[in-house]
């Protein structure tokens, strides 16, 4: 598998500032990658016992057997990952509580290229930080994949996105987690919140639930924001330009209205 180089946090000892309600339930925060993985596991390593967050491995397919421990219904853990669906995922994951996060997929294009021409992202594609590829080369390669060496947009929001969406899992976008952190201070977020919060065993949230948020979300808690990435020296539009808005929805025509984007 591709190697991440991304610097570490001191949320674990951050994490003792604070009582907490041990989990009854496994909880997995799944996701597409690049879709806000950190923020959303960082939240919620503020609302957890640091001996109840599954910390051996960031969890996916390949690895999968050998942490089946993460999703123990009589040792309830706090786990997070990239797992595609298939059988033996859905199995492993049977009774354990579980959040999706995605992403809009114009913006994933542009969160994507970001990180693969960062020196934090190390597997086989280094070549494309020489110079010699123009950024919306690099963003068509993001949709359409590069061939024996990157998948598709398709089959990555296909595999680990759309293929899980079920009544049972509790799916959050990744712009909405956003929102609702800058604007912490508003009855909405404090809504939006007890209810992402409720897969843990917090019915209501704790009086000191802001502050454990903003902890969570510091940008300089999670090694792959956008700053924090290593060697990012290619400068990329805010918005992803109209042409390549329309290679997304011919490479995944429906994607973005059944993940609620259109």
């Amino acid at each position: 598998m591709p190697r991440i180089i991304a610097k570490p946090d001191n949320l674990n000892e951050l994490n003792k500032n604070y009582t907490h309600k041990k989990l009854e339930t496994p909880v997995f925060l799944n996701s597409v990658p690049k879709c806000g993985t950190h923020l959303i596991r960082n939240i919620f390593r503020m609302f957890v016992p640091v001996e109840q967050q599954y910390h051996k491995a960031f969890v996916q397919i390949p690895i999968l057997r050998q942490h089946l421990e993460a999703y123990n219904l009589s040792n309830p853990k706090l786990s997070w990952g990239h797992l595609l669906f298939s059988d033996e995922s859905a199995m492993a994951l049977h009774g354990v509580k579980q959040i999706l996060v995605v992403r809009d997929p114009y913006d994933w294009v542009l969160a994507r290229t970001r990180f693969f021409l960062s020196d934090s992202f190390q597997g086989q594609l280094e070549h494309l930080r020489n110079g010699k590829f123009t950024v919306e080369q690099i963003f068509n390669m993001m949709i359409f994949g590069i061939y024996q060496k990157a998948p598709t947009l398709y089959e990555i929001f296909t595999h680990n996105a759309v293929s899980w969406l079920s009544s049972d899992i509790k799916v959050v976008k990744f712009e909405d987690l956003i929102y609702h952190v800058k604007n912490i201070d508003t009855p909405e977020a404090k809504n939006y919140f007890e209810d992402l919060l409720s897969v843990t065993s917090y019915s209501s949230l704790p009086e000191d639930w802001k502050e454990r948020i903003k902890v969570g979300s510091d940008r300089k808690q999670s090694g792959t924001a956008r700053e924090n990435l290593f060697g990012n020296k290619f400068e990329l539009p805010d918005e992803l330009p109209d042409a390549q808005k329309q290679m997304v929805d011919y490479a995944a025509p429906g994607l973005r209205k059944i993940l609620g984007y259109e």
